[in-house]
């Protein structure tokens, strides 16, 4: 494989309703894709899944899109690897911004599927062709409304909800949903929102029978994690601290979590992905794929790698209408009334990249030769 080319795309796609988390609320995504194209004129499409701010990690739109043009591209452009898992070795003299070097590498992997004629998801090693999906829900204005959202997409069928929680949005909320949803499979996600002196507060939490609590403590820890897992019953799944399959391997061997949301962005993109579900998998971890509220493209990646055999739980991949009035692929992911996804037979991620829908939400570009 060699790309002969990349392109970066800014799209800008207000969201169908506002989500908050204990960072804030976004109300639109300023997101990068990344085309590539090689020696006979193939391309591929990736999507790089950071925010607008330097929020849930370091990187952020514009940092991403300055390290692209100037660093990763340089290193890709005309050099030569034996595939797409190659990809991430070229890159390896930057260290971190694993979300910008995931737009590239995710957009390789794509070409390469096509070329070969098979769907990404079988080229990628997956199993399951159809996947288990939950929905994350941030926090609302009321209480009423997040009931209200919840109803809904449980009457959609989704198998598992995610809420996020925050100090002023826990207990009480969690009692409330518990009320009118007693056996639902739900669970909390904190953002990093607290800290071991929120320990009491977290143990009450354990009353709620949730399926996990995501990442309550500092983003980048594994050490405290370990300290509260062993003094409350709820699983905890790790999120903004694995990335990589030696951060996994240490955190389960710390024991600092029984579960690991496993974004392909905040790993490094598929090859990296493929790593750590296997370092989870041999554990007997049982990982799922987060979302960054990604655009059709950023989602067909996701749908891709979900099909692996160690994502054993229901993930954050749901359907577009979701989040976007109108999606920048053909067809639109769609999530069946038994809340599940099943990955498509097309060549490559399988869905049609809708090139006008694109451009009129493009507010700028770059190529890289």
């Amino acid at each position: 494989m060699q790309i002969n080319s990349i392109e970066l795309v800014e799209i800008n796609l207000p969201l169908v309703h506002f989500f908050e988390t204990s960072f804030g609320r976004t109300y639109e995504r300023r997101i990068i894709l990344v085309r590539v194209e090689d020696t006979d004129g193939a391309e591929g499409w990736g999507e790089v899944t950071c925010g607008e701010e330097p929020g849930y990690s370091d990187e952020w739109t514009d940092s991403a899109w300055v390290t692209i043009e100037h660093v990763l591209a340089p290193m890709v452009v005309e050099k030569e690897v034996a595939d797409a898992a190659g990809i991430w070795d070229l890159m390896k003299k930057a260290r971190g911004h694993r979300m910008a070097k995931s737009g590239i590498e995710t957009a390789c992997w794509d070409l390469e599927a096509k070329k070969l004629g098979v769907p990404l998801w079988k080229h990628l090693g997956g199993v399951n062709q159809t996947i288990e999906c939950g929905v994350s829900i941030g926090i609302q204005d009321s209480v009423e409304q997040l009931i209200e959202k919840i109803t809904t997409e449980v009457e959609a069928g989704y198998q598992r909800i995610k809420i996020k929680i925050a100090p002023h949005w826990d207990y009480d909320v969690i009692k409330a949903v518990r009320k009118v949803f007693p056996d639902i499979k739900l669970m909390g996600d904190a953002n990093s929102a607290y800290t071991l002196a929120d320990i009491d507060k977290l143990k009450s939490l354990d009353e709620f029978d949730l399926m996990m609590l995501e990442q309550p403590l500092p983003y980048d820890d594994i050490i405290d994690h370990a300290k509260l897992q062993r003094e409350i019953k709820t699983p905890i799944c790790l999120d903004e601290p694995i990335k990589s399959h030696d951060d996994a391997r240490k955190a389960i061997e710390l024991g600092s979590g029984k579960i690991i949301n496993l974004k392909n962005g905040r790993v490094g993109g598929h090859t990296q992905s493929k790593l750590v579900e296997k370092v989870c998998r041999e554990a007997g971890i049982p990982v799922w794929c987060g979302g960054m509220l990604e655009s059709g493209i950023g989602r067909a990646h996701n749908i891709a790698i979900s099909t692996l055999a160690g994502y054993t739980m229901p993930g954050d991949v749901s359907a577009s209408k979701r989040y976007w009035h109108q999606d920048i692929i053909e067809p639109a992911v769609e999530v069946s009334t038994a809340g599940t996804i099943t990955a498509p037979e097309g060549p490559g991620i399988g869905f049609e990249i809708m090139q006008d829908r694109i451009e009129k939400a493009t507010v700028r570009t770059k190529g890289i030769v």
